[in-house]
């Protein structure tokens, strides 16, 4: 190499990439073992070997996993009598804490046990050109959810995911439009009911449907939405093979990103018919810069989804190629600055 390799820039970049891993699989073990909580319930700092007996693991592996969580900025330490004492910080408090009612510790779980198992075939979806569900699980994947709801305990974990996101992430993405046009609204895929929690607060005039698959609904109704959410509904079918309700808005939040291109198209044309005149569709998803070049964790989250499903994040310009196939109007793409954004089509 001209120069040789003292000529070159330490590859600090490089480095942390090939260690992120590492990373990732500290705040899964921290959360798994339930560190934050116990911090959370005792009230104070508590020293090491209160820690370890908490959690009922060994002393070293604690002291060193307290001591990489504290070098991530997710615990704080304090010095007592010569003691180190262990605290969580804010954000842990709020977002690793199971009783936080923002709390993205189920997100975390389903990450580790499920997303990170599919990752160790990236290389293999990357050459095949699919997803990697049956080497990582044994399941055969012709039909995608049945794949991802392999099993009740599977799906429950699905939807506490699909949850977290949308208390965290919801109000942002059902406030990028003025939505209060739109009285009735179906949710299709709405999974935990969390995003149409945050539609119904965010607009007092609408009555929001969730439109999903039965077992899906009955897990809903048993875990996730009381009979107190007056204006909260369910409808239960197969949005590819069911009649749509009449409604005035549908809702496809981190649906499309599912599908091919021609299986999104069928999907939004079975909607455009359905819709009521004036009515529309809302499309929530993670927009890549129209050329590509990010931003990351749409690119990160697209790999995702060759890992995971038949479908890929898109360009806003994509939606709206697709949107306007299946007969939508005046599309308008609105960028919310997190990583979740919104598109919507008209009728």
């Amino acid at each position: 190499m001209a120069g040789g390799p003292e000529k070159i820039a330490y590859p600090r970049r490089i480095l942390d990439y090939m260690e992120g891993f590492l990373v990732s699989k500290t705040l899964f073990t921290a959360c798994e073992l339930g560190v934050f909580d116990l911090l959370a319930s005792s009230q104070r700092p508590l020293s090491l070997e209160e820690v370890a007996q908490g959690i009922g693991a060994s002393r070293d592996g604690t002291e060193r996993l307290l001591a990489a969580c504290t070098g991530l900025d997710l615990l704080n330490t304090h010095t007592l009598a010569g003691q180190v004492l262990y605290s969580n910080t804010e954000q842990s408090s709020v977002y690793l804490t199971r009783s936080s009612p923002v709390s993205l510790t189920q997100s975390i779980h389903y990450s580790s046990r499920t997303i990170y198992l599919c990752w160790h075939y990236l290389t293999d979806a990357v050459r095949e050109g699919r997803n990697q569900y049956e080497k990582a699980f044994g399941v055969k994947s012709q039909d995608l959810f049945e794949a991802l709801y392999r099993s009740e305990e599977e799906m429950v974990k699905f939807m506490q995911l699909m949850n977290s996101i949308w208390n965290i992430c919801g109000r942002d993405v059902v406030t990028a439009f003025n939505l209060s046009p739109f009285t009735t609204i179906y949710d299709l895929g709405g999974c935990s009911g969390a995003l149409a929690k945050q539609c119904v607060l965010a607009y007092p005039e609408c009555s929001v449907t969730i439109f999903d698959l039965p077992k899906v609904v009955k897990t809903s109704r048993e875990h996730f939405v009381s009979n107190d959410n007056q204006r909260i509904n369910f409808h239960e079918g197969d949005f590819f093979k069911d009649p749509l309700p009449e409604a005035d808005l549908y809702i496809l939040a981190r649906i499309l990103h599912d599908w091919t291109d021609e299986r999104s198209v069928e999907l939004l044309t079975k909607a455009y018919k359905a819709c009521r005149p004036g009515g529309g569709v809302l499309v929530i998803e993670a927009l890549l810069c129209e050329d590509g070049s990010g931003p990351l964790t749409a690119q990160l989250y697209s790999l995702n989804m060759l890992v995971q499903t038949e479908g890929k994040e898109r360009t806003g310009a994509e939606y709206t190629t697709l949107l306007t196939a299946s007969g939508f109007q005046n599309i308008q793409v609105q960028k919310t600055g997190k990583i979740y954004d919104a598109v919507l089509g008209r009728k």
